[in-house]
């Protein structure tokens, strides 16, 4: 298996529940036992340092040319170690979609046995006060209060469902991955890069890596797994020469399954970040005092439990829409970028309004054969129509809810709103390894590569169309149904 994030940890653990598999997982990234990883309120940091890749889009052409910062995890648990822990499901139109695209066994009611929730209603803590002004300004603005949060399905707002335990961050390393390691038959590498599968004709019989600058070789009795995100799986794939033909004869990497679908149908939630000055000191700007620091590594308790991104709205953009279509999230910080700060003057907070139902699709391609090469990544964001559209009403309800009056007491001058220069990405890249029967796809729905055997790939990169939701959740999903279909095989 290539790939420790949040799919390859819980899928990895799973199939070592058979005492007769042997499972290797590799991971790329370090085994990650910093403390920022465990702390909620600390992942702004993460996205500056050794556990991300650090790629960048090409520059956006209905975004000012911009390049767009595009994190995805180096490090045991993946991006659900760099992530804000917000743990959210789709809802059932997402999924029966899924299953509506010739995909069987993918319905909503298909997976409702595998969600796997955080203990304990996911460690609920007492928000910021400003996130409670946020609700109560939400009330205002006529959106209900959700009792517990529904989500995409109807039309509400209330705190965010939290993955976190006993203050620290809860994922697929800590739930999943580190139990099973007590087993002797799952064993994992950190610090070992993919560079291609091995096939010899049509079978996958293997994995070339690299270890400290030298190629070597593992091979596999039974199977090869991809995990490796929507654009680590998709490098892989046309590494090993599958994909476009026209891609891969331009790089002079031998075909061994030309499909046309590898790379292709990115999708991802984009946003416009709206921020607002605060004129009382509430906020959590100046949480990362030495003090808070204390409390939170003796008892687990303050401010830097929070995970920052509190609470949110889930909205229609029309009153005929059978599902959700939009999303504001909030943060009490005037800088999700800066994150928590040591003695801080500036107070403020954030709205990130979002679509959740893009029409654009982009790519990922590679840019050299090299496999330490960063790939070439392109969103193609606002490219379909309607898309710029529904961005401006979801930031229009955005500054709605913000310019009311439970605000008034706390909200400074209004920052820059201007579109292009404002929209940021919500991180949640899917659908560059398709999941369907027709030309555009690249595995059937019990996850297998077209036209290879013995591989497979299991991670956000499968979903055929971007859930309204944070897919973290989902990605653990879609690692639990791997591990039944590989059973089944």
């Amino acid at each position: 298996m290539a790939g420790a994030g949040t799919a390859g940890c819980t899928l990895g653990a799973r199939l070592s529940e058979d005492p007769s598999a042997q499972v290797l997982l590799i991971e790329a990234g370090p085994p990650g036992r910093r403390r920022q990883i465990r702390t909620p309120a600390a992942f702004p940091q993460l996205l500056s340092s050794e556990f991300n890749w650090r790629n960048s889009s090409e520059p956006q052409e209905h975004l000012n040319g911009r390049r767009m910062g595009w994190p995805r995890g180096k490090v045991l648990g993946g991006s659900g170690s760099l992530g804000a822990l917000i743990h959210m499901r789709g809802c059932r139109a997402d999924f029966d979609a899924w299953r509506g695209m010739g995909n069987p066994g993918w319905g909503f009611d298909d997976l409702a046995t595998l969600w796997t929730e955080p203990p304990d209603g996911g460690d609920p803590r007492p928000p910021n006060r400003l996130t409670e002004v946020f609700l109560e300004a939400c009330t205002k603005c006529r959106i209900p209060r959700y009792s517990g949060f529904e989500g995409p399905a109807e039309e509400g707002a209330g705190l965010f469902p939290v993955a976190r335990v006993k203050g620290r961050r809860w994922g697929a390393r800590s739930e999943f991955l580190r139990p099973a390691l007590k087993r002797g038959n799952l064993t994992v590498w950190t610090g070992v890069q993919a560079s291609r599968v091995l096939i010899e004709g049509r079978q996958a019989v293997g994995v070339e890596y690299l270890l400290r600058g030298r190629l070597q070789r593992v091979t596999a009795s039974r199977e090869v797994i991809l995990c490796a995100g929507s654009v680590g799986s998709a490098q892989l794939l046309l590494l090993s020469g599958i994909g476009p033909a026209q891609q891969l004869e331009r790089l002079g990497i031998a075909i061994s399954s030309e499909l046309a679908g590898v790379g292709e149908n990115l999708q991802d939630h984009l946003a416009v970040g709206l921020c607002w000055p605060c004129t009382q000191p509430v906020s959590l700007d100046s949480a990362g005092t030495l003090w808070n620091t204390l409390r939170y590594r003796l008892r687990k308790e303050g401010p830097l439990v929070s995970n920052l991104i509190e609470a949110g709205a889930c909205l229609k953009s029309r009153k005929d829409a059978e599902e959700c279509d939009l999303e504001i999230l909030f943060a009490p910080v005037r800088s999700l970028e800066r994150g928590v700060a040591r003695g801080t003057k500036e107070y403020g907070f954030t709205l990130l309004a979002a679509m959740l139902t893009p029409a654009s699709r982009g790519r990922v391609a590679l840019a050299t054969a090299n496999p330490l090469d960063a790939p070439s990544i392109d969103p193609c964001y606002l490219a379909a129509a309607g898309d710029r559209a529904l961005l401006e009403k979801a930031a229009g309800r955005a500054r709605e809810i913000a310019e009311s009056a439970p605000f008034e007491e706390y909200r400074g001058p209004a920052g820059s709103d201007e579109l292009e220069e404002v929209a940021v990405s919500l991180h949640h890249a899917v659908g560059t390894c398709r999941m369907g029967p027709g030309a555009d796809c690249v595995v059937d729905a019990a996850l297998r590569v077209h036209g290879i055997a013995g591989l497979r790939v299991a991670d956000a990169s499968i979903m055929p169309v971007i859930p309204r939701a944070h897919p973290n959740a989902t990605v653990m999903v879609i690692a639990e149904k791997a591990a039944r279909l590989i059973r089944q095989s």
